[in-house]
């Protein structure tokens, strides 16, 4: 299931995504997830929302995410994290760095736990909630 983020009222916004971001990392409550020679195989989405105050985009500047990149980039060298959830949160505050993201949307999904199915997590966050 995938959760649609919400509409702004009246405003336009500059929605900057990067979508399928493969990482692999140590990660999971199951026991088989927990050898650290078995990494799991996550893919990423991420949204960022910016509120659009000019006419013309190329006056609006550009929304930075190679540090969000360069964040899940490192993952393979982290420490064992049971939790999908506190990824999320992890990459939710790298996502508000700039000031003028005014909401995201990151999803994670592990890619090669079940055969039948690929589970994962999503949160929509906007800055007033994260604050």
């Amino acid at each position: 299931m995938t959760i649609q983020p919400m509409t702004f009222s009246h405003q336009d916004h500059l929605i900057v995504r990067l979508k399928n971001v493969v990482v692999e990392t140590r990660c999971g409550i199951h026991p088989w997830e927990q050898h650290p020679e078995r990494p799991n195989k996550l893919s990423i989405d991420i949204s960022l929302f910016a509120r659009l105050e000019h006419r013309r985009l190329a006056s609006f500047g550009y929304i930075d995410y190679d540090h969000i990149r360069n964040f899940l980039k490192a993952f393979p060298g982290r420490p064992h994290t049971p939790l999908l959830e506190t990824l999320l949160d992890e990459i939710v505050d790298k996502c508000f760095a700039d000031d003028r993201v005014e909401a995201c949307h990151v999803s994670i999904t592990k890619l090669n736990i079940f055969n039948e199915s690929e589970p994962g997590v999503e949160v929509y966050r906007t800055r007033a909630m994260w604050t």
